[in-house]
């Protein structure tokens, strides 16, 4: 008898007594992909039963044996999920996908030969903000993507030791870099996402852990929990403190407002590092950014920031300014001019006596060893097809350690597709195909 438990995974059985529809089990991956496994398939393993929402049992079957088929038996799904929340297609990426992490700006790994080094384990939104960069959210047309964690600490692990390949003499300090948890979406989509922070905080080549979150899933057990990562800094989202206004930026009608600032106001009590982030996209919170800023002021002063934290005033505020990106939404006509976007926060600044102008050296960027590029634009290259890229009609290649994104290119999995190089810029590369 083998009894397989899985942290990460959900069963339910699906269609057991609709004769009209084959028996399924349908499985659910970190809470928010599912996908359906014939009864056939897992019986030809051993009989089958759901203990627990957690555990499957193969009846008269060794536990390796059962473990080992049923491990296959997943990754033949893996490519073939559904986000819940999206209703699109999903992929999940682990260690025996033969997927890199790098060589995409939507998962994986981004490095740009700086100190700051970013790490994408999930793709997907429970909002769909109005001035979103990559148009996230319920009504996304998108591919989404979910990446295995232990996977994604090795992988950054191989890079922390070639960054640092020639600094065997340098001090610890020379040596450190900070992680960007920068997903297209909301981070705590993830399930294993706090669990994610606690291995980075392990890690001495770490300095500063960074995130971005819209902070509706936070839970005050999960900032107990965060904030003994000191190394962690949250720069979260608050965009109105209007209720209606808040909703209308979400593009959620559901934004809860009130859980948000209570969550601010609880973070702030803790030794939890944060900044607070708003975008400023006018006719939508022109006259928000005043509230925002009296707002923060009355929460308790900081006194837990990390090494490279912003050197503004604690609490930290960074207001940043919406820009038009292709893929993204487009709230507004013209995004304000950067030299009136600046007049606007020193006048800002003038009033409420906080610092808001903030650059790359109060965060400590600072440029380290550059990835080599296997491939550089115009080359040509074959590679194969490993996954569909996040937009329709395009397919995710490998090659030489790399994923390529070849636009107007259906996904068949194995295929050998040639492409000439369009892009390389900080190893993110696109292809157009031969």
């Amino acid at each position: 008898m083998a009894k397989l438990r899985f942290e990460t995974l959900q069963f339910r059985e699906e269609n057991k007594d609709d004769s009209s529809s084959p028996a399924s089990i349908t499985i659910i991956l970190l809470k928010i992909f599912k996908f359906s496994i014939l009864l056939k398939d897992l019986q030809a393993i051993g009989p089958v039963n759901i203990i627990d929402k957690h555990t499957i049992e193969f009846v008269d079957t060794f536990e390796h044996k059962a473990r080992k088929k049923f491990t296959g038996l997943l990754e033949g799904h893996y490519s073939n999920m559904t986000n819940i929340i999206s209703k699109q297609q999903a992929t999940y990426v682990h260690a025996n996908s033969n997927i890199p992490l790098i060589g995409n700006v939507a998962f994986g790994i981004v490095y740009r030969d700086y100190s700051i080094i970013e790490l994408k384990p999930i793709t997907s939104c429970n909002l769909s903000c109005v001035y979103c960069s990559v148009k996230e959210g319920k009504n996304s047309q998108k591919t989404d993507v979910v990446v295995q964690m232990e996977y994604l600490l090795d992988e950054l692990d191989k890079l922390l030791v070639f960054i640092n390949k020639d600094k065997a003499d340098k001090k610890i300090e020379e040596k450190q870099v900070e992680i960007h948890i920068g997903v297209q979406g909301e981070p705590f989509l993830y399930q294993d996402m706090v669990l994610l922070i606690e291995e980075l905080q392990k890690n001495p080549l770490i300095h500063t852990i960074s995130m971005d979150s819209n902070y509706t899933l936070v839970t005050k057990q999960m900032i107990d929990r965060l904030e003994k990562c000191t190394k962690l800094r949250i720069n979260i989202s608050l965009d109105a403190m209007d209720k209606q206004k808040a909703k209308d930026i979400a593009n959620a009608q559901n934004y809860n407002l009130d859980y948000v600032l209570d969550l601010i106001r609880y973070t702030a009590k803790s030794k939890l590092n944060y900044l607070i982030a708003p975008v400023f996209t006018p006719t939508y919170n022109d006259d928000e950014l005043a509230k925002i800023i009296e707002f923060v002021k009355t929460l308790p002063t900081n006194t837990s920031a990390t090494p490279n934290a912003p050197s503004n005033s604690v609490p930290t505020l960074g207001i940043q300014n919406y820009l038009p990106y292709k893929a993204g939404r487009r709230p507004i006509k013209k995004p304000m001019p950067w030299d009136k976007f600046y007049d606007m926060l020193k006048k800002l600044e003038d009033e409420h006596k906080v610092k808001l102008i903030l650059n790359k050296h109060d965060f400590n960027i600072k440029p380290t060893t550059p990835l080599p590029k296997p491939f550089k634009v115009g080359d040509q290259v074959t590679g194969i097809s490993v996954m569909s890229d996040r937009f329709p009609n395009t397919t995710l290649i490998r090659a030489k350690g790399r994923t390529i994104s070849v636009p107007d290119t259906p996904f068949k999995k194995g295929k050998k597709i040639k492409v000439e190089i369009t892009r390389d810029k900080h190893n993110i590369f696109t292809g157009k195909r031969l």
